[in-house]
C-alpha cells in the first residue's frame, strides 16, 4: 500500500538499524483508509516514517495492516513482510501469496486488491 498523505519525521542519519518486528503499535501512527478502498472488513493502517529524502521523492517505514479487503493504486514500491499474511491481487497481473520472509515489489500505477489474512507488517521503500 502507498501512503500519500505523510509527514516527514526529523533528520536521521544516514545510517541506521530497526529491528521492525520490534517496534510496538504504540509507536505506529494511525494511517486514513478511503472507506471507498474497503472491499470487506475493518482493517486498520498504521505506519511510521523512518526516513524521508528532502525533495519527498523516496520515503522508508513501517506498515501494518489488520484483516480484510482493501484496494489501492501502488507506487513504485519494494518491501519485506516482517509479520503476518495477505493474498494480494495485481489487476490483469500475477496473484501474491505474502508472509514472513517475503520480499515484494510493485509498480507505480499497479491497481491491487490486498486480501490481509493476518495483520500484516512491512518494512518498505517507495520512490515516487
Amino acid at each position: 500500500m502507498s501512503t500519500s498523505d505523510h509527514t516527514a519525521p526529523a533528520p536521521a542519519p544516514a545510517s541506521f538499524a530497526v529491528s521492525v518486528a520490534d517496534v510496538p503499535d504504540s509507536e505506529l501512527e494511525a494511517e486514513e483508509l478511503d472507506p471507498a478502498q474497503i472491499v470487506s472488513g475493518t482493517p486498520v493502517v498504521t505506519g511510521k516514517v523512518l526516513w524521508e529524502a528532502e525533495d519527498g521523492s523516496q520515503i522508508r517505514g513501517i506498515w501494518q495492516i489488520t484483516p480484510g479487503v482493501v484496494t489501492d493504486t501502488e507506487a513504485n514500491e519494494l518491501f519485506v513482510v516482517v509479520g503476518g499474511r495477505a493474498t494480494i491481487e495485481v489487476e490483469g497481473g500475477a496473484t501474491l501469496e505474502v508472509g514472513p520472509g517475503s520480499a515484494c515489489v510493485l509498480r507505480e500505477g499497479d491497481r491491487t486488491t490486498w486480501t490481509v489474512h493476518e495483520t500484516l507488517r512491512k518494512a518498505y521503500h517507495i520512490s515516487y
